[in-house]
């Protein structure tokens, strides 16, 4: 395919510092595809044959272990998926569903290996890459280790109230079942949960949720820099 098809991915961190020549040539080896939702793209254990960018749509990316499955993340436009598994030519540690109709390009990974050989300033953007991912999953954990449920949700919603321009209400930008489940909770835990947090503001209609005593919740969820902000 043209690089100049795909703009957007020349826009991606990862490849905007990358030469000219070399995106060209992963361009060409590249292909775009559409594929409908619910569709598992990779499986954990598979070798990582591609590195999937997503375009259009979405992607869950989740796992599985002695009968129970969690979701690790959601995957939006323009996104990168399990870039560590390709760069060493690993298994997938996760597997990865479409969640709606998307559109995802799929570079083989042997090329995305050689470009990190090749290209100085593609092999730095890729280490900025995995150290930012590295630094995400740290304050997952630190999340998940230090904080009650309650105050997860907590903190969850005032990042997406952060996110989403502050103007007193909420929309889950995913359905509660996969919230529960990025917060370490069962979909009960997270009903009882929302519960909690009337008294602090909280009311909830269906994917909307309301925020109506902003300062109150954000004494009980304490939010951390080093947890809650992206720019740390």
């Amino acid at each position: 395919m043209r690089s100049s098809d795909l703009p957007e991915v020349r826009e991606l961190a990862l490849f905007e510092s990358m030469s000219a020549e070399c995106f060209e040539s992963l361009m060409r080896v590249a292909y775009l595809q559409t594929f409908p939702g619910q569709l598992e793209l990779i499986a954990e254990g598979d070798p990582a044959d591609f590195l999937y960018i997503v375009i259009e749509g979405s992607v869950e990316l989740y796992a599985k272990s002695n009968g129970r499955e969690a979701t690790m993340s959601i995957v939006r436009p323009v996104g990168t998926l399990i870039l560590a598994a390709v760069l060493k030519d690993a298994v997938y540690l996760m597997s990865a569903r479409t969640r709606e109709k998307s559109k995802i390009l799929l570079i083989p990974s042997e090329d995305i290996r050689a470009a990190f050989r090749q290209d100085n300033d593609f092999a730095r953007a890729i280490v900025v890459e995995l150290a930012t991912a590295y630094r995400g999953i740290v304050k997952e954990y630190k999340d998940l280790k230090l904080r009650s449920s309650v105050e997860r949700l907590a903190n969850r919603l005032l990042r997406f109230h952060e996110d989403q321009g502050g103007n007193g209400s909420v929309e889950l930008p995913d359905d509660k079942k996969i919230l529960a489940s990025q917060l370490g909770m069962t979909p009960e835990n997270l009903s009882r949960a929302f519960n909690t947090l009337k008294p602090y503001g909280v009311e909830v209609d269906g994917a909307l949720v309301r925020l109506t005593d902003l300062s109150s919740l954000r004494r009980l969820a304490k939010p951390n820099p080093l947890i809650d902000s992206p720019s740390t």
